[in-house]
């Protein structure tokens, strides 16, 4: 049995090593064709990148489901494959007493004060990442030697900010007490390929849709969000009729609110194109499963918020990196980063704000669910239109006045009618005990 799983883990990995090896130079033959710049051929090489990973993963998987999981005498690599597959849950009812013992001590006041801490970390780690984001792709970077260059590989960008983020929650796991990890690694692999895959859609879309689209497309996807839950949870989630209708709400405050802040020329129809109504809509759908997913691993398995970030983070540097290295991109990329120092300063600001909304973002997932977090991420990109008219002085239309009134509504809706929810189902708890 030692020998077996070993020699299977070996041979797994010299094909993968090998296969990367070939696909590297196959891409590499093909540079300069013309159909290297349709979407289409581009996200096929992205996903044979991410199943140079999945399918060994899968293969190791089947074999440790036939064997019933009977590994745990085969040394490091038993315990590889036992943290990698097997499910450790083990939950006691001093465990349970405990945490219901915990969230009674909780108020509805501190439940508010952290609900607004955790959505002025996110708007401002966001923001700050937005701004950047837009001025690494946009910028035309110049070194000593008054060289020009411009940055267009944006799945770099995503590994840049993915591996800082794993170091990040890696060092935090190490130095901070956490309780004993019970999910298999590969229940992460799932929320991890769609968050690259929202990514990679959303940088993509804006080459054949305008950017007014997609922060209208944006707004809505609250409703996207709330339509995942119902397929990815085992059991249906469910949702209270103030929800829907603070959803609705919100989805259309927002995009008069959007709508009212965009000149004639930025019209969405006038730059719409098929593709990017393919693109957006599959931003939509892997954005949602996202957070949905993570929202399951949270109460089926109880993680914490850095666990979620390192297992996310670890799976989203592997897949990325492999894909990078099969066509010929990384190098290209850390050539970049030395011969344009300016552009290497932006990356690490890009990936310190990236990893600190991380935190954010997995923490509010933790403590409030899909729902809230999207909904103060929708919220930040009306922020951002908000803040532009400030700057800049545009005007804002009474449907704009309008829209902002809607949304804030809305909001502080959807925030009372749960806290106070939490606060009759504390009280029954108390009462029971």
């Amino acid at each position: 049995m030692t020998r077996s799983i070993t020699t299977l883990v070996a041979t797994l990995a010299a094909l993968t090593i090998g296969f990367t090896f070939l696909f590297n130079k196959l891409v590499t033959s093909l540079e300069g064709s013309s159909f290297q710049e349709s979407w289409g051929f581009r996200i096929v090489l992205n996903l044979l990148g991410y199943a140079t990973i999945v399918l060994p993963g899968y293969i190791l998987y089947r074999y440790v489901y036939i064997h019933h999981g009977d590994v745990s005498d085969t040394g490091c690599v038993g315990y590889f494959i036992t943290a990698c597959f097997k499910d450790s849950t083990k939950s006691t009812h001093l465990e349970e007493k405990e945490a219901l013992s915990g969230s009674s001590k909780s108020s509805i006041k501190h439940d508010a004060l952290l609900l607004l801490f955790c959505a002025a970390g996110l708007q401002g780690s966001y923001l700050t990442w937005g701004v950047l984001q837009e001025k690494i792709m946009t910028q035309t970077y110049k070194n000593m030697l008054l060289e020009e260059g411009k940055f267009r590989d944006s799945q770099f960008l995503v590994f840049v900010n993915r591996i800082l983020a794993l170091c990040v929650s890696g060092i935090c796991l190490v130095g901070l007490h956490q309780p004993r990890h019970t999910v298999p690694l590969y229940k992460y692999s799932f929320c991890s390929f769609t968050n690259i895959m929202s990514s990679w859609c959303q940088y993509e879309a804006l080459k054949y849709i305008s950017f007014p689209a997609q922060v209208l497309a944006k707004s809505c996807k609250i409703l996207a969000v709330m339509f995942m839950g119902k397929l990815v949870y085992s059991k249906p989630k469910s949702y209270e009729y103030y929800e829907y209708i603070s959803a609705l709400v919100i989805s259309l405050g927002m995009l008069l609110f959007m709508m009212s802040s965009l000149d004639s020329s930025d019209r969405v129809g006038q730059t719409t194109t098929v593709s990017g109504v393919i693109l957006l809509i599959m931003y939509l759908s892997c954005d949602s499963f996202t957070s949905n997913w993570q929202g399951v691993l949270f109460e089926s398995y109880k993680v914490t918020s850095l666990q979620m970030m390192f297992g996310t983070n670890l799976f989203s540097c592997l897949f990325t990196a492999v894909s990078l290295l099969q066509q010929g991109s990384f190098i290209h990329s850390l050539h970049f980063m030395l011969q344009f120092p300016a552009f290497s300063i932006d990356c690490v600001m890009l990936s310190i704000s990236s990893a600190a909304g991380q935190i954010f973002v997995f923490f509010t997932i933790y403590k409030f669910g899909a729902i809230v977090f999207t909904i103060i991420m929708t919220v930040r990109q009306g922020l951002a239109i908000l803040l532009s008219c400030i700057l800049y002085s545009h005007p804002l239309t009474l449907f704009g006045i309008l829209g902002v009134l809607m949304v804030l509504m809305a909001v502080l809706l959807q925030a009372y009618c749960k806290l106070r929810k939490a606060s009759l189902k504390k009280k029954l708890n108390q009462a029971e005990v």
